[in-house]
């Protein structure tokens, strides 16, 4: 199997066990963490943009945009961290002056944390030639987020109100399950693709030490992997 996987501690960084934590596979919607830590101190939350064309015709996942309709930059990166939205994802990227652009600015971030696994070369994680990360990676990504207030907060949330045309809006929900299902986590971001499998990146909380779990080319069912890796991991810490 080439499953991959990778505890740590937030605070120190140390590496409490690994799996081919380096082997380069395809991230799918964890990528979005990359995304977010990109975009986040880039683009200012309260500003609204006008979705262009390309995001409501995206693949897979999406939140539901309507070309020419406004939505703040806030509402996107909701829409992207707790429901994995993928239509969000380029149309923050479109905010920020398009896909070429922020692929350069989240392929820099990468090289900044020194995650040398990872290549973006989509803002969403849907799979493209030549991207990958690693659990390594992932891990590291994840970390530099936490350290953002707003990108703990976008995956906090369990539900929030998504705007339509017409000023109406509806509800759109969290596919992180583990933040409602085991105590004390922090957050994390899911993916799925059928080349990719499924993907994970989070971080639990108990008795004041943080850890950060990150699985790889998982089977969809990984709920309960990774209650365990983290269950085992606290023990450890």
């Amino acid at each position: 199997t080439d499953r991959q996987g990778l505890l740590n501690v937030l605070v120190t960084g140390h590496v409490l066990a690994a799996r081919a934590a380096h082997q380069r596979l395809a991230p799918a919607s964890t990528l979005k963490t990359l995304t977010a830590l990109t975009l986040i101190p880039r683009l200012q939350p309260a500003v609204e943009v006008v979705a262009q064309r390309d995001a409501p015709s995206v693949d897979g996942t999406k939140a539901g945009i309507v070309a020419g309709t406004k939505y703040a930059v806030s509402e996107l990166l909701t829409a992207m961290l707790m429901m994995s939205a993928n239509d969000a994802a380029v149309a923050l990227a479109d905010a920020y002056g398009g896909i070429a652009p922020t692929l350069t600015a989240m392929n820099a971030e990468a090289a900044h944390l020194n995650a040398g696994d990872t290549v973006a070369k989509t803002p969403n994680g849907l799979d493209a030639p030549g991207q990958s990360s690693s659990a390594y990676d992932l891990a590291l990504i994840f970390r530099a987020g936490l350290a953002n207030p707003d990108f703990r907060h976008y995956l906090a949330l369990t539900s929030a109100a998504f705007p339509a045309p017409g000023g109406k809006s509806f509800q759109i929900q969290t596919h992180d399950h583990l933040l409602t299902d085991y105590p004390g986590m922090v957050g994390g971001k899911n993916g799925y693709t059928v080349a990719a499998q499924a993907s994970y990146v989070g971080a639990a909380t108990r008795d004041a030490h943080t850890i950060i779990c990150g699985v790889m080319r998982d089977h969809p069912n990984f709920s309960n992997e990774v209650k365990t890796l983290l269950d085992w991991g606290f023990a450890a810490d």
